[in-house]
């Protein structure tokens, strides 16, 4: 086991309560409040809405609009549902709609048309085995109406039969452009590409990218070394397998005859040099804000021993999974593994990065808890944990509200 020693990293500051949304298989979205106080947080909590009951997967929050979007998974019902609410100065959530989709909703993002202020919101369905759009309300006020869908079937299983029984959606993500849709397949071992039609905003397939049979493709990240973004510049995508333990760095391009085209770049597994544990699955993948370092999550490992909160009186070690830095070389789309870290207890199924790089929330799944790491944005590593709080229920998923 690991047993690391840690030092806290100089954090700024906060100016003033920074707010946070957790979604929970409890059937709650709890707001959380984290203040600082001369380098003390504190993590307390707000408000409780069971407006997305009752097993909420994943939460969409649309920047600048003032909207929440909460998919229920429907891991109790023949369904899903899409749910919208309003977001109060103080963090508090007002539903404003709430519709049945097709089962098993994991993971939605919200895309549109600049020139027109049309948008819609993709959804990415792990249970259904399809990719669904639901358009919004010009006025943004939370609304929305069902778009469109597409349903998969798999002719056989795939290499890994218990996992790949069935094609298996596990994100929606906007490429860089703005102009297409990406949706990782863990049970199809593809990532689906849609054009999007910029009045309509329906979706066209198009060619999709397929791995390597087994890998279980689960999430992506995109990575642009430029100031600007354009079809000709060139930019990346890391895809991370959740059944290969992998990250794979593609180099993107968009033919003039339409779509988009992958160039593998580089491969490494999400524990570096380290030897993957057994039955670990790799989950949650994001860039820092400053675009130099890439962060990966690895569940159901427990390589790590932390000190308990209460030593010396209480000498108990907690066990933690596992979190990866990788520091990204802009020449090239290549990583260097900087970092194997605790991620602060058991399953961290989703993380976020705050705005300024200096903190990381994760959710951790199993542990029923959200930890804040505090975190050194010249190196990238991730510190101690400075703050954390129980959440009733499974945790799936924490967003920071900035």
């Amino acid at each position: 086991m690991f047993s690391p020693i840690v030092q806290l990293c100089a954090v700024a500051g906060l100016a003033s309560a920074t707010n946070l949304f957790v979604s929970s298989y409890d059937g709650n979205i709890t707001t959380l409040s984290l203040t600082e106080t001369n380098g003390s947080y504190n993590l307390g909590k707000t408000y409780s809405n069971d407006g997305c009951a009752p097993n909420p997967s994943w939460l969409t929050l649309d920047y600048g609009h003032g909207v929440l979007y909460c998919l229920d998974e429907g891991l109790t019902t023949v369904n899903g549902t899409l749910s919208s609410f309003t977001i109060g100065a103080n963090g508090e959530l007002d539903l404003v709609e709430k519709k049945d989709t097709i089962n098993g909703p994991v993971s939605g993002i919200v895309y549109g048309n600049p020139a027109t202020g049309k948008r819609a919101i993709a959804l990415a369905h792990y249970v259904g085995s399809a990719v669904s759009s639901w358009t919004l309300s010009p006025s943004s006020n939370g609304n929305f109406t069902f778009n469109e869908a597409f349903t998969y079937e798999l002719d056989q299983p795939g290499p890994n039969a218990q996992r790949q029984d069935a094609p298996h959606e596990h994100e929606a993500v906007v490429d860089p452009t703005g102009q297409f849709i990406l949706v990782p397949d863990l049970g199809a071992d593809v990532v689906r590409v849609f054009s999007i039609d910029p009045d309509t905003l329906k979706l066209t397939p198009e060619s999709p990218l397929e791995v390597t049979p087994g890998s279980g493709p689960r999430h992506i990240a995109f990575y642009n070394p430029h100031s600007t973004v354009c079809k000709t510049c060139t930019s990346y995508m890391f895809l991370v397998t959740e059944l290969t333990n992998r990250v794979i760095s593609y180099r993107l391009s968009y033919p003039a005859a339409g779509g988009m085209s992958f160039t593998e770049a580089f491969n490494i597994s999400t524990f570096g040099d380290n030897a993957v544990p057994v039955n670990n699955t790799a989950a949650e993948i994001e860039v820092s804000p400053d675009n130099r370092f890439l962060i990966v999550s690895n569940r159901n490992n427990t390589i790590f021993n932390l000190p308990n909160p209460d030593y010396p009186t209480n000498k108990t070690e907690i066990p933690s999974d596992a979190i990866s830095t990788y520091q990204i070389n802009k020449a090239d789309g290549s990583l260097t593994h900087t970092q194997l870290w605790p991620a602060g207890g058991f399953f961290p199924r989703s993380f976020s990065i705050s705005k300024a790089g200096d903190l990381v929330a994760v959710g951790l799944q199993y542990s029923s808890e959200v930890v804040i790491l505090s975190r050194d944005v010249a190196s990238g590593n991730l510190g101690r944990p400075v703050a954390a709080i129980a959440i009733d229920g499974q945790v799936t998923s924490v967003v920071w509200n900035e």
